[in-house]
């Protein structure tokens, strides 16, 4: 079974949404952790707060499975414009990492948002604070410790989840 990690991320109707999403993960996959909600700024637009965190789920489907699965949830869940990067979003999901796959097509493993964007990586260091980064070399919470705080403000949401976990 392959450690596969997806982010999650919704600045309309946030908490349902990551809700939704959580749910439909946690009904695919064995094995599923979340990590702790945050709150963070949208990067590249102007627009409401996302709520952002990171699944870790157990698997033998393929990335290519996954990436096609996920896509057809945030279709389901109103997304539309798959081309436009930095805009609202009901619901975001993006495989993170596979084991230590290291691809770029059909999907880029590892995303290589990881180490740039405070709200996938301080989930991920908190789902898997000594697992290495396939391609840097270095452990989530090393490449944390690192990382620029001040690019980006990151608040831990109290979040109540419902009895699905």
């Amino acid at each position: 079974m392959a450690q596969v990690y997806i982010s999650i991320g919704s600045n309309i109707d946030r908490e349902n949404q990551i809700i939704l999403a959580a749910r439909a993960l946690y009904s695919e996959f064995d094995n599923v952790l979340l990590s702790s909600v945050y709150e963070c700024e949208p990067v590249g637009f102007s627009g409401e707060n996302f709520y952002n965190l990171v699944a870790k789920v157990e698997t033998s489907k393929s990335p290519e499975y996954i990436g096609a699965l996920l896509k057809s949830l945030e279709k389901q869940h109103g997304r539309v414009d798959f081309s436009k990067k930095f805009s609202p979003r009901k619901m975001d999901l993006d495989i993170l990492l596979y084991d230590d796959l290291v691809m770029d097509e059909p999907v880029q493993l590892p995303r290589d948002e990881i180490p740039l964007n405070a709200y996938v990586l301080q989930p991920l260091a908190e789902l898997a604070p000594d697992d290495i980064h396939p391609v840097l070399q270095k452990s989530y919470q090393q490449i944390w410790q690192e990382y620029d705080k001040s690019l980006q403000y990151l608040t831990r949401v109290e979040f109540t989840w419902p009895e699905f976990r």
